[in-house]
């Protein structure tokens, strides 16, 4: 039993750091990849802890998008539904649902769905053709394995994307591993995120780069405080994810003489990192916040942030259920809304039988 396990946590974490490091040098991101989206948190809590967490050990379903590994006990046969309301009519959707097995380990499926709205089409000349849609669609399948205080888990995910009938598909796979403290409230999480290939790239272009993404967090909870704190560092394989609009340049100058802005050791770092905080006010009552650096950078006016990279949520249980809201904010014109619901189904079919 234990080589299986050594060689299966060989294949999991020794792998991906060798495909991360092998890739790094084609890894990009601010646009210049497809299925960006990937990026997005689709649950209320994710989107409360900075928008990443590989290291949140929570009940909700939707961490098997944080970090396979984070499959546990506490989730098994929950059913998570979330909606996210970003700007204009972009809205994404997310369903997940995670069940135990005596052999197989433990199993996670994940189905995510993002509308970016509808559209205006016109011809060269000018003349309305009606309108087109654009979205993205995820099926995620996640399984995972506690040996001791480690947990070993991967995610095999088909991606496929669609803009007015031309559509992309592409295969994905995360793995991860968590260490939970066997005394503390205390875990720490890895993850290589979205390695993977576009199987189908869209009519007229050729394949492209995935959002690839290595992720190290940890959560803790100091004894006799009613706070855990969540950290995390993404975008690891990249060290310089800094992005310049040196177009944008500003006269410092009576004279003329303009300056364009600088990349700093300090921001390079500090864009790796987001930070949040949970108020544990008894077993039903959570208070969330969190800082993303890299998105209050990237979607900060030169006058104004307008709370970018800031994110306030609350969890509420009430009985089998439970409900989390998130407020993200993305830009000084608004930001996004995110709603979860989770109740434990099975639970609810053994009553009905």
């Amino acid at each position: 039993m234990i080589r299986p396990v050594r060689r299966l946590f060989r294949v999991l974490l020794v792998g991906p750091a060798l495909v991360a490091g092998v890739t790094a040098a084609q890894a990009q991101i601010g646009g210049q990849s497809v299925f960006s989206s990937l990026h997005l948190p689709p649950s209320a809590y994710l989107a409360s802890v900075g928008g990443m967490s590989v290291s949140g050990r929570t009940a909700d379903p939707n961490m098997l998008y944080g970090n396979p590994a984070l499959l546990n006990a506490d989730m098994d046969g929950r059913l998570s539904l979330s909606y996210g309301g970003y700007l204009g009519s972009i809205k994404q959707s997310t369903a997940a649902y995670v069940r135990n097995s005596q052999k197989l380990g433990r199993w996670g499926f994940g189905l995510s769905y993002l509308s970016y709205g509808d559209f205006d089409q016109y011809d060269p000349a000018g003349t309305p053709l009606g309108t087109f849609s654009v979205n993205d669609y995820h099926l995620s399948v996640s399984n995972a394995h506690t040996v001791g205080p480690f947990t070993l888990g991967g995610t095999a995910r088909l991606a496929v994307a669609g803009i007015a009938g031309n559509h992309s598909v592409a295969t994905l796979l995360d793995v991860g591993s968590v260490f939970k403290h066997p005394e503390k409230d205390w875990t720490v999480g890895l993850a290589v995120k979205n390695v993977g290939y576009q199987l189908k790239p869209f009519e007229g272009s050729g394949r492209e780069p995935m959002p690839l993404d290595v992720q190290i967090g940890t959560s803790i909870k100091p004894e006799h405080m009613p706070v855990r704190f969540t950290i995390t560092a993404h975008h690891l394989q990249q060290f310089d994810i800094v992005y310049l609009d040196t177009v944008r340049s500003r006269t410092t100058s009576l004279d003329g003489t303009t300056k364009t802005p600088k990349k700093s050791v300090g921001d390079k770092i500090a864009r790796h990192f987001t930070v949040g905080g949970e108020l544990l006010l008894g077993k039903g009552l959570n208070i969330r916040v969190s800082y993303n650096h890299l998105r209050r950078r990237e979607l900060r006016l030169d006058n104004t942030s307008g709370g970018a990279g800031l994110a306030f949520g609350a969890m509420l249980r009430l009985g089998a259920y439970q409900f989390e809201y998130t407020r993200a904010m993305y830009h000084v014109s608004g930001g996004a809304n995110y709603i979860t619901l989770t109740r434990n189904v099975d639970e609810l079919f053994k009553k009905k039988e």
